[in-house]
């Protein structure tokens, strides 16, 4: 498997599950983790995480049942100026535009109207690092850490 592969397949994942569906797609776990899950060809992507604000998660791929990537992550909603629903719903619009060559979250930069999303990462498919962050009218609402990569 390739990085471009795993690349190509986390892209499809993830547009596929959260940043489509949200909670709606969603399933309660025993002990109170909600998970996603994706399959495709030889890989199968599983997103599960606790809480909801804060919230802590991680995504995991596996190809040919081996868990070969992973990702975890820290969020929350710093603001109680804004809904949730609201930042979480213009967080999924962003998501949808997750890239092969960052395939971690969404784009470098996104704005909607009052809204505007930013991500740094460092790294790619193989080891990284990153931060996110969801501004409303100039202030930030949102913020979220992550890091992953590849698991041998």
């Amino acid at each position: 498997m390739t990085n471009r592969q795993l690349s190509s397949f986390l892209v499809a994942a993830k547009r596929a599950t959260y940043a489509s569906v949200g909670e709606v797609g969603e399933r309660t776990l025993p002990g109170g983790a909600k998970e996603l899950v994706y399959e495709a060809g030889l890989f199968r992507y599983r997103d599960r995480y606790f809480g909801s604000n804060p919230f802590l998660g991680e995504e995991i791929v596996f190809h040919k049942s081996k868990p070969v990537w992973g990702m975890n992550y820290c969020g929350l909603v710093v603001s109680v100026r804004v809904e949730s629903n609201d930042v979480y719903e213009f967080l999924r619009l962003c998501l949808q535009e997750v890239t092969v060559s960052k395939p971690f979250r969404g784009p470098r930069s996104l704005t909607r109207d009052d809204w505007k999303y930013r991500c740094s990462a460092q790294g790619n498919v193989e080891k990284f690092s990153g931060h996110e962050a969801i501004l409303h009218r100039n202030r930030k609402v949102y913020d979220l850490l992550f890091h992953g990569g590849r698991i041998a």
